[in-house]
């Protein structure tokens, strides 16, 4: 049996190491899950929800020391990690279990009389059986730790398998798991690389929730159509970012850089196309460039470092090509490219900002995964929203506008899974909605 270890990505440092589990153990690691969960579905939902609380607290808890680990593991700034990761997976957690009750309850139909005057109907849940969750690096707690809740207060159980570079936050999940004395055996982790994914795809769970990358959630999408079982994918966006001509300009620059930056550009949700109206063009990129010309990169356990390194030198490499690539095709870099900080080993790319892009290029159609914002000028709103929606990746969109209304008309017509109001959140920090 293998290991995988960890690296902080800021300095090389190895953090810890898990035990891999192998593909073809993954079908025994569900049927295990398997053989516990019928006794959880026999609890109520109000008993299951008691869990989800004692995982909330948990959580707050060991609040510092969870912000050092994944800090560490994801090279992200400590506030950041509170913010982006630890508070949402806390309020989704007293969300779920104070309201989950309500949203899985059964229900009654109505009945027209002319059908029976004695006649009753009822709709009731029940739960799937094992659920495969599959999480990726960018997103590493809140989001799978939101899923794996959600199944269990539905009476499932979970095979949870983490990306790699996530492992050791997801032990901390799994540390959370069993402070709130969840039964033994109900959550089981399953490390390893993407064929230890597809296999828990392929595996006997009854549903598949997967987050990462367009090429391997289309290979577990297949497994799991193949099989007839349901699955739900978010293979990651490229978030276009709506200025109009009436919006606070301060604000909407300040909204591109935290967006864009958040995770290094790496997180759910990032802000990488930027269309913006003719009239504030010259003054916003101006703002936009000071801003993020003066963003600290460096490794974040150093006080001051607002943006952190990419995943790997692979990504580094990834960011450069697809930014030389528009270059070398006409379009202007005015800030940012690869730095190499003081004391630090990683992959650091300081955040770009490019002029002059075409919808042509790659940089405007392939998710760039690092802290670069492109921003072309527009002519009129229905541009921007022609250009916005031109595109295979409608994970979120952001208007800014100060005519509310205006800003509510535009929403409607964009085709996006999420759409933000002077406002962008590249994370599901809003546990009752969708992400």
């Amino acid at each position: 049996m293998g290991i995988v270890e960890s690296y902080n990505p800021a300095t090389g440092e190895v953090l810890g190491s898990v035990e891999v589990t192998p593909p073809e153990q993954i079908d025994a690691v569900v049927a295990a899950v398997g053989q516990v969960q019928p006794l959880w579905a026999l609890l109520r939902v109000e008993d299951r929800a008691r869990y989800m609380r004692r995982m909330a607290q948990a959580i707050i808890d060991e609040l510092d020391e969870l912000v050092e680990v994944i800090g560490r593991e994801q090279g992200r700034p400590r506030a950041e990690v509170a913010t982006l990761e630890l508070l949402p997976a806390i309020d989704a957690l007293i969300w779920i279990a104070d309201d989950g009750a309500k949203v899985l309850g059964g229900r009654r139909v109505g009945i027209h009389r002319s059908m029976s005057l004695a006649r009753r109907a009822r709709i009731a849940y029940e739960p799937y059986g094992v659920i495969g969750v599959i999480g990726a690096g960018s997103a590493p707690f809140a989001q799978p730790l939101g899923q794996i809740a959600g199944a269990l207060l539905a009476g499932n159980g979970v095979v949870f398998k983490p990306a790699v570079r996530a492992c050791i936050t997801a032990e901390r999940i799994a540390r959370v798991l069993a402070r709130a004395d969840l039964p033994e055996g109900l959550v089981t982790l399953a490390h390893g690389d993407a064929e230890v994914g597809v296999a828990l795809a392929k595996a006997p769970v009854a549903k598949v929730l997967f987050t990462g990358s367009p090429a391997v959630g289309r290979v577990v999408a297949r497994a799991c159509v193949s099989r007839e079982k349901e699955v739900t994918v978010e293979l990651g966006g490229k978030d276009a970012m709506l200025v109009l001509a009436d919006c606070n300009l301060a604000r909407a620059a300040e909204g591109a850089l935290w967006a864009g930056c958040a995770g290094a550009g790496q997180a759910r949700g990032a802000i990488e196309r930027v269309y913006v109206a003719r009239e504030v063009s010259e003054r916003f990129t101006a703002r936009l460039v000071s801003g993020a010309a003066g963003l600290a990169v460096g490794d974040p356990e150093q006080p001051g470092t607002q943006v952190g390194p990419l995943a790997s030198q692979r990504r580094l490499e990834h960011v450069r090509e697809l930014v030389d690539d528009a270059v070398a095709q006409g379009a202007q870099l005015h800030c940012g490219g690869p730095v190499s900080p003081a004391g630090c080993n990683g992959a650091f790319y300081a955040p770009a900002v490019l002029t002059g892009v075409t919808s042509e290029m790659r940089l405007m159609r392939e998710p760039i995964d690092g802290p670069v914002l492109a921003v072309v000028t527009v002519d009129s709103v229905q541009e921007a929203i022609a250009l916005a929606n031109d595109g295979d990746y409608g994970l979120g969109v952001s208007v800014w506008t100060a005519d509310r209304y205006q800003g509510i008309r535009v929403a409607r017509e964009l085709r996006a899974g999420m759409v933000w109001l002077n406002d962008h959140l590249p994370s599901p920090a809003v546990s009752r909605g969708p992400w």
